[in-house]
């Protein structure tokens, strides 16, 4: 073959090439469906219609797919799809079809093709040979904080958009924007924040990390702190009993924390640098970095490190508004996912904290015995350790069908000094859930049947006692969800066999019924119990001169049985069109009713505190209506109002828990002009807090000076926050908290004599700081 022929061959096989390649494209459509089976139908449905791929996701309700346009018309594909059941924005599904769907598969159906927050923009794209290749790109505005339509419980879905909205520095400041859960102070001298839902303690919410148990045992009083927001990929809350997969623990809900991780839609590299500081003397810097390390490997490496450096005293009573300090934490994220080719999927983390804290009196010295200086000082060190792994398999050509398991290992110590009481804890404790999921005939029946494994070994030493002890609990539950054409039910039940506390059977339930599709009605109940850590929960009244005292009750732990509380709820979801544009109303009313209770009782002496099992009654209820809306594009506009009634019988008689106001005001104003082509934008975000009366403990026995009133004086708070973007890789952030000023006037009794007999910080009902400002930058790469 000469020279000639050659080239001219060449010619004719790159033009070819060329041709061919040109008809080949990518498209995305909206299609919708609801589960795993509704994915199999989609892309069987358009590979049998001439798609080379196709890929629908249930999350973005998205197809995305390649076809040769020489062969196949998209419009003939999505005609097909729309046949077997699936509307899309192309053609509807005929009645008949939707209708012979399994019940599982019956998604919400409307008027149109509904794209409230989607848009279909063009785009071309260039491979290496510059040929231009016309495709669809779909974007999604997400929601700052979402309730799920489709889960039978009352779940709340914060996403990163809605930690934007505040300074946000650790999970104890991620609620600030959130009507659902109250964040207040704890103690006047080490500045603690501490969270309250349906009008109970902290204690009483399962707080977890990646679905593992985060908060609890010696971590109550401070473990909030040791979550940077920076750190944070995700929120879910759920108000009320919820599953009984993730243990016995949960009474009042349940709050999920998710750390940062390449999403696997989009496996880029990203590292991000946050600098923040206030004008009281604290900075921060965070370093997170997620990134792939192959097609299957993908990791996060999350750094972060604090420290406060100044002397605030706004009340001028001698004490530190907040402690003085540093914090150094590190986690690594190790992600593993073959689930389409092997069924595998697993997650390694680690992670190591360091925190040590001063507070007291201003002129304090730490380094310097509390015996041998006359300043009233507080001294908080601790250090903590974790290594945890959630390994998934899911079976071959069974979708429906997995098996999961979780470990995690988390040693935990601490040691402290208030004044001059010593406090000091060892906790080491290892969890395991091992988890099985399928399906009963079809996906309308499912099931989760599991085992768990608990074990807690406690070191503490308060005073000159030590109270030692180790839990071992080893626990079977199972899960049935059934799902019909307008409702889910999920109903399941536990038992434990609690070496200290006994047998424990916990059961709860979630309904959920779709009245219309825009209406949902839900229903729960649920049994929940756990063991008191009282020296642990109670140190925002450790910096007091309050003597302790327990009233055995022939307990296994400290004398005194286990909570055991029951919770029932329900809540009514409204969406409707205001204007044109997406309104959610949500109605909700839950009663948590004790079995028992241990009780810290703060009124039968002012110079006690006294802890004992429940002889009475004991009941919270909560009632709570919030209003989500959008007047005019880029306006967020969130209002809510909580009612609480909560009460139980003290030594002394029936009494409202004290530092709960009845009466609650929420209102939060988001506003973002529009983004520009180079990702700049303006963010505006504005809270008010309006907090009713709250009883106060009992004083009178202390002299005149040294009394307080029954009740609390009402108050507001505002917070605020204007942000820049730059571009899409740098934001420069500046807000304010407690705008209005509002301060506690006495915060801490007798703090001219912290050694007296009547030196109490724990009675905090309000802030105790005055106006704070804080500037922030964050830098990705």
């Amino acid at each position: 073959m000469n020279y000639l022929s050659r080239k001219l061959m060449f010619s004719v096989l790159l033009v070819c090439s060329i041709f061919s390649f040109a008809q080949t494209v990518t498209e995305q459509f909206l299609v919708k469906g609801n589960c795993n089976m509704c994915k199999e139908r989609i892309e069987k449905t358009a590979i049998k219609a001439g798609a080379q791929t196709a890929n629908w996701t249930a999350e973005n309700q998205t197809l995305t797919m390649t076809l040769d346009e020489s062969k196949v018309k998209c419009d003939d594909i999505l005609k097909q799809i729309a046949e077997v059941g699936h509307d899309n924005e192309k053609y509807k599904a005929p009645e008949d079809a939707y209708k012979n769907l399994p019940a599982c598969c019956l998604y919400t159906k409307s008027s149109d093709f509904e794209k409230p927050n989607n848009t279909l923009e063009h785009h071309s794209d260039s491979d290496k040979k510059t040929n231009q290749i016309e495709g669809v790109k779909l974007t999604r505005e997400k929601e700052a904080t979402a309730i799920s339509k489709k889960e039978a419980g009352l779940i709340f879905n914060i996403s990163s958009k809605e930690l934007l909205k505040a300074a946000c520095c650790n999970l104890s400041e991620s609620f600030e924007t959130n009507a659902t859960v109250d964040v207040s102070f704890s103690n006047a001298v080490t500045g603690t924040k501490q969270l309250k839902m349906l009008g109970l303690d902290q204690k009483y919410t399962l707080l977890t990390k990646e679905q593992l148990p985060e908060i609890r045992g010696l971590a109550s009083a401070y473990g909030l702190n040791f979550i940077p927001g920076k750190w944070i990929g995700g929120i879910q809350l759920t108000k009320g009993g919820s599953t009984v997969v993730n243990g016995y623990e949960s009474i009042t809900g349940q709050i999920n924390t998710e750390l940062l991780k390449t999403k696997d839609d989009d496996k880029k590299s990203e590292t991000e640098i946050n600098l923040f500081s206030d004008n009281n003397g604290r900075v921060e810097a965070n370093v997170t970095s997620t990134s792939p390390i192959s097609d299957k490997w993908t990791q996060s490496v999350l750094l972060h490190g604090n420290g406060t450096f100044g002397d605030t005293d706004m009340n001028d009573d001698g004490f530190l508004d907040r402690p003085k300090g540093s914090q150094l934490n590190v986690a690594y994220l190790l992600n593993y996912n073959d689930l389409e080719n092997s069924g595998f999927a697993s997650h390694f983390g680690i992670n190591y904290l360091k925190d040590e804290r001063t507070a007291g009196q201003i002129g304090f010295n730490k380094r310097i015995t509390q015996e041998d200086q006359s300043l009233y000082g507080v001294g908080i060190d601790i250090s903590r350790f974790q290594l945890w792994n959630k390994t998934g398999y899911v079976f071959k050509g069974k979708p429906y069908q997995s098996l999961g398991w979780m470990n995690q290992l988390t040693y935990h110590q601490q040691d402290s000094f208030f004044g001059l009481r010593n406090y000091f804890g060892k906790e080491t404790s290892y969890y395991s859930n091992l988890i099985f999921e399928s399906i009963i005939g079809n996906t309308n029946n499912k099931y989760k049947v599991g085992a768990s494994f608990l074990y807690d070994k406690y070191d503490e030493d308060y005073l000159l006692d030590n109270y030692k002890r180790t839990e071992t609990v080893p626990g079977l539950f199972a899960e049935y969800t059934l799902t019909g054409e307008k409702f889910t039910l999920v109903t399941g039940a536990r038992v434990d066999f609690h070496n200290l506390a006994g047998t424990q059977f916990t059961p709860r339930m979630n309904f959920k019924y779709d009245l219309t599709p825009k209406t949902i009605f839900r229903i729960s109940a649920g049994r929940g119990f756990r063991t008191a850590n009282i020296f642990a929960e109670s140190q925002a009244y450790f910096a007091s001169n309050r003597q302790i005292q327990i009233i055995n009750n022939g307990g296994e732990i400290y004398g005194l049985k286990p909570e055991i509380a029951w919770n029932y709820g329900v809540s009514l979801q409204q969406e409707f069109k205001l204007f044109g544009r997406k309104s959610t109303v949500l109605a909700d009313f839950f009663r948590t009713d004790f079995q028992n209770q241990v009780v810290t009782d703060l009124d039968e002496s002012a110079r006690k505190i006294l802890f004992y099992n429940l002889e009475g009654k004991s009941f919270a209820n909560s009632f709570q209506t919030q209003w989500d809306f959008q007047p005019v594009k880029n306006l967020e506009f969130r209002i809510a109002y909580k009612y609480y009634d909560v009460a139980l019988d003290y030594l002394s008689g029936l009494k409202k828990v004290p530092f709960m106001a009845k009466h609650r005001g929420f209102a939060n104003l988001a506003y973002s002009t529009n983004k520009t082509e180079k990702g700049r934008f303006w963010s505006f975000d504005m809270t008010l807090n309006l907090v009713g009366k709250q009883r106060l403990p009992n004083t009178k026995s202390n002299p005149a000076e040294f009394q307080l009133a029954d009740y609390s004086p009402s108050y507001a708070t505002l917070n605020a926050q204007i942000s820049r973007n730059f571009s899409e890789k740098i934001r420069v952030y500046l807000g304010g908290e407690n705008l209005t000023g509002y301060q506690q006037k006495v915060a801490i009794l007798d703090a001219g004599n912290p050694f007296g007999n009547y030196f109490d910080g724990g009675v905090v009902y309000a802030p105790i700081m005055k106006q704070n400002f804080y500037v922030g930058v964050d830098f990705k790469f």
